[in-house]
């Protein structure tokens, strides 16, 4: 549906005029009023208009209607089509019939029409802990921080050969150990003539 703007936006120094007619229609869209969208409209036209906003805001009714909808649909189990007609102020019974339809078809609304009684009743929720849904949606977690640790193991592994580079052949330890036996017997010479003197 779409992100509503918070409320500091609106409140920034040098953007409270100019974003005010805007403000008006934040609040319609996020409280599902269509009255007060329809008074935002009327006395704010111009400012569209001067804005090319003009087919944006209109597009906006669908908005606030699906917002009013969806909190009758949370506060009602079960409402009659003529107080939804009341509330959001539609043109007739039947429009509003066609309305709460098409949400319940686009899943805006959880429930049914029941067209002989003339109400709306709305499903009941049940709770998700009784279902394997949090299980699910944990295991699923689970898998995905264990393939990025398994992942980062792998990348820290080196090559099967990478080691042997390192390692002296048999040639050059045996030349080491002489140099060092040849530099130990002349430390060892060196320290006796020190001895002497």
């Amino acid at each position: 549906m779409g992100e509503l703007p918070e409320r500091t936006f609106f409140n920034q120094p040098g953007l409270v005029k100019p974003l005010g007619p805007y403000l008006a229609l934040t609040q319609a869209v996020r409280l599902g009023d269509l009255a007060k969208f329809n008074r935002a409209c009327t006395d704010h036209g111009a400012t569209f208009a001067k804005d090319k906003m003009s087919n944006l805001i209109v597009r906006l009714r669908h908005n606030v209607i699906k917002a009013g909808l969806r909190m009758i649909n949370i506060s009602y189990s079960r409402i009659s089509l003529q107080d939804i007609c009341t509330k959001l102020q539609f043109e007739s019974l039947e429009a509003t019939s066609c309305i709460v339809a098409k949400a319940i078809r686009d899943g805006v609304v959880d429930g049914t029409i029941d067209y002989d009684g003339g109400y709306l009743q709305s499903n009941e929720t049940s709770d998700v802990y009784a279902t394997d849904e949090p299980y699910n949606a944990f295991r699923k977690r689970i898998r995905f921080c264990m393939g990025i640790h398994d992942d980062a193991v792998k990348a820290m592994r080196y090559p099967e050969d990478a080691h042997k580079d390192s390692f002296e052949s048999a040639e050059e330890r045996a030349a080491r150990e002489k140099e060092e036996a040849e530099l130990a017997n002349a430390l060892a010479e060196d320290d006796g003539s020190d001895d002497e003197m």
